[in-house]
């Protein structure tokens, strides 16, 4: 049973299931009562390689036997190491480290006004954002998201950002003014509904910011790292972004966040503009440089993307077995969406009866996001559980309506 009860010293935000892990390993955790659930969630897209990896394990260990801590004002070899790898994967040329994707979006931000106003445009400050945006929960971040639900009771809205909708590029036209300095968005929104930006839009969107002189900015902070079979979301639409944002499955569950860019778009961050305590930590290095030994191993992100479409292909036979639950069947790699006929969180609820997690979001979605070390076999058995927790929200149903 979950040990939280009415007298919890923590500040009551969260809507917890009643019940808590003690160990896991690749796709599964280990309940306190010993009972094995088949983890569908990744920690929310987090856990990219999977529980304990023991590669990741020995990194930390490795690691947090040497040095933990030093701060930024000295080098950093291993963050050297890990900020060459990744802007040598990507078209990234520097790459600043953080902690969380809130904090990461938080930079980029910064980046795109300073780089205007270095180029003595310091008007230029307002940020194109988009409906339905999820880019994390500071007061700047909650913003930048525009949703009421998470700006109800915290003051005025921080000024400099403008919401528009979604695939309208003559929305996107129509908004620009003299004060539009940049472009954010998610290439896939994952808070959103795991709702798929069409790749055209996202090519309109950069011939758009090259035409007037804006700064293009990926929220990539779920779906990069391998979460839809390539790299980083935006290599499906052939243009890149001039600055990118990562966390989640970056450090394969060690808080830790990077912002990449190009060197145009970082021209405006110098020493002493920005900074941040924690980033870039060793143990976040080493941890990070691990993970990508196994995200970028040869083949690994080709499986990621036919695990993803055979996936897919699976749930759609299961929306056609139960029609009356799923509605549509979303994504891209292992990124899935199953947009429903009822409450994510009854089905989520229903799952998680099967042993099985996953994560309610917006557009009413339940997200699908196994580890991507799953195997063929635990897809299998993911979407045996998926059949059953339909079926049971199907008897809900009938005796709802009865």
């Amino acid at each position: 049973m979950n040990t939280a009860h009415a007298t919890s010293a923590i500040v009551p935000t969260y809507a917890r299931a009643n019940v808590a892990f003690e160990r896991g390993e690749g796709c599964w955790l280990v309940s306190t009562e010993g009972e094995r659930y088949l983890d569908f969630g990744a920690g929310i897209a987090v856990t990219s390689v999977g529980h304990a990896h023991p590669h990741l394990v020995e990194a930390l260990t490795s690691q947090g036997s040497k040095l933990w801590h030093v701060s930024n004002l000295y080098q950093n070899p291993e963050g050297e190491r890990f900020a060459r790898r990744l802007v040598d994967a990507t078209f990234a040329d520097l790459a600043f480290f953080a902690n969380s994707g809130a904090e990461a979006n938080e930079a980029a931000v910064k980046m795109a006004r300073r780089r205007q106003s270095i180029d003595g445009r310091p008007e230029r400050y307002r940020t194109l954002t988009f409906e339905g945006a999820f880019h994390g929960r500071t007061l700047a971040m909650i913003a930048a998201g525009g949703q009421a639900k998470y700006l109800d009771g915290f003051g005025p809205k921080v000024d400099g950002f403008d919401q528009i909708p979604l695939t309208d590029l003559a929305a996107v036209e129509a908004t620009i003014g003299p004060g539009t300095g940049s472009i954010m968005i998610e290439p896939i929104q994952g808070e959103g509904g795991v709702r798929l930006v069409p790749p055209a839009f996202l090519r309109g969107l950069r011939e758009i910011c090259d035409r007037h002189g804006l700064v293009l900015i990926f929220d990539e902070v779920q779906t990069g790292v391998g979460r839809t079979g390539r790299f980083y979301a935006y290599e499906h639409c052939g243009i890149h972004p001039d600055i990118l944002t990562s966390a989640k499955g970056i450090g394969g569950g060690f808080p830790m966040s990077a912002c990449l860019a190009t060197a145009d778009a970082a021209r405006g961050l110098t020493v002493g503009v920005h900074g941040t305590t924690f980033g870039g930590n060793p143990l976040a290095m080493a941890v990070g440089n691990a993970t990508l030994d196994v995200i970028l191993a040869p083949g690994f992100l080709e499986r990621v993307a036919r695990l993803g479409l055979d996936m897919r292909q699976r749930l759609a036979e299961l929306k056609d077995r139960h029609g009356a639950v799923i509605e549509e069947v979303r994504g891209e790699g292992l990124l899935i969406g199953l947009k429903l006929k009822s409450p994510p969180a009854n089905f989520a609820e229903e799952a998680l009866k099967q042993k099985l997690l996953v994560i309610p979001a917006g557009d009413n979605v339940v997200r699908v996001l196994p580890p991507l070390v799953v195997t063929d076999e635990e897809l299998a058995e993911g979407v045996r559980r998926l059949d059953a927790a339909c079926a049971a929200v199907e008897e809900r149903m009938m005796v709802a309506m009865n």
